[in-house]
């Protein structure tokens, strides 16, 4: 099939149609139903889909309001859009909202870590004497990254070495943008120049090490893009109302289930389920949601406090922005604004991050609750049908 070479009169919405009836009739099937829609699609045949011959609608469920106070010290009412085929997820996050928004709400504070590319060499000469020479030329090669965009400036750099394979991994802050395909390309070029002037073979400029869209002990240990730490303070009537469930129970299986369970398993973060909501709005509001597995390595806490059960989430890695990509298909920017709707004085993606990691905490509050009052198969049985 022939799905590229089509003639240039027809619009993004009919070349889609174009290539789903090619599809049905090669291989005789009934495609109808992922038609689209030409004010739905915006730009996605022409940015973010190579070969679009559909688009297929995904359920989106209100979760909220819930009370967050930022790292700014500014306290807002948050509206989750949930994107999920999961029953029960957003009713469980929704009574999260609702529990912590009963009390002081959600704490959050956050770290910019910068996005990350790892540029892998393999060298002839001694390798130390390649590593201080990146060292003493790293102002050029840092001026060459930069100059490939106005929105990018390298934050600072870390060497590996590992016999005579030398990993420089880049760390920069790429403005409103995620910025991967920003800082890829910018080393690129510093890949190459170090190759040509240092004498040295540029084999790839994703050496891993970064472990962008991959689980690793460093990005768990380091973080990337932004880490957050969300947290709050639950009182016992709300436990035993909202969440109705004894408030030693919670420690119990916080004790089982995250400590000794994710210790057996060799888990790599100990958490209930991050990566539930991390995905369902990173897919809402245009996201990578392959980044996805480095927030699943969240750590869930539990602990006693004076005034009731302390319950924090550390997500070393929130890989998000609000220009590029999938933030600029129409359902996704109407998401976005959904979410961004507080106004505060921290910059968007931050804010972006910083509201996404109150809602992962909201998650894991409720489903918490749901196995320490063995309610999570019944809730599953009756809104999972």
């Amino acid at each position: 099939m022939n799905l590229r070479d089509l003639p240039e009169s027809l619009s993004s919405h009919e070349r889609c149609a174009v290539r789903r009836m090619k599809i049905q009739d090669t291989l005789d099937l009934n495609l109808s139903l992922l038609g689209t829609e030409p004010n739905r699609i915006g730009q996605a045949e022409v940015n973010n889909c190579e070969q679009m011959f559909g688009s297929i609608p995904i359920p989106v469920g209100y979760a909220g309001p819930l009370k967050a106070t930022f790292s700014s010290l500014e306290t807002s009412q948050l509206h989750l859009p949930l994107a999920t085929t999961e029953g029960a997820l957003v009713a469980s996050v929704n009574r999260g909202c609702k529990a912590a928004s009963e009390g002081e709400g959600i704490k959050i504070t956050s770290v910019h870590h910068g996005i990350t590319r790892s540029i892998a060499f393999r060298v002839n000469k001694k390798p130390e004497q390649f590593i201080d020479s990146i060292n003493q030329k790293s102002d050029e090669w840092k001026k060459i990254g930069e100059a490939t965009s106005s929105h990018l400036k390298i934050l600072g750099y870390d060497i590996d070495q590992d016999d005579n394979y030398v990993f420089l991994s880049l760390r920069a802050d790429t403005d409103e943008a995620m910025g991967m395909n920003m800082i890829t390309i910018a080393a690129q070029q510093i890949g190459d120049w170090i190759a040509q002037k240092l004498d040295a073979e540029l084999i790839t400029i994703a050496g891993n090490v970064d472990s962008d869209k991959k689980p690793s002990r460093r990005t768990h240990d380091k973080g990337r893009g932004y880490e957050v730490i969300a947290e709050a303070l639950l009182k016992p009537h709300i436990i035993k109302e909202i969440l109705k469930v004894e408030p030693s129970k919670l420690l119990d299986v916080y004790e089982a289930k995250l400590k000794r369970g994710s210790n057996i398993a060799g888990a790599i973060g100990s958490n209930l389920h991050a990566a539930n909501v991390i995905a369902a709005l990173y897919l809402s509001t245009g996201q990578d949601t392959a980044h996805t597995v480095e927030g699943s390595m969240t750590d869930t806490t539990v602990s006693e406090e004076a005034h009731g059960i302390s319950v924090r989430v550390r997500i070393p890695a929130l890989l998000v922005g609000v220009r590029g990509g999938g933030t600029e298909l129409p359902a996704q920017r109407q998401c976005l604004d959904l979410l961004m709707k507080p106004k505060t004085n921290l910059k968007p993606a931050q804010q972006l991050a910083e509201s996404i990691g109150a809602a992962v905490l909201a998650g894991e509050i409720s489903l918490l609750a749901a196995q320490a009052a063995q309610k999570l198969a019944s809730s599953h049985k009756k809104l999972a049908r």
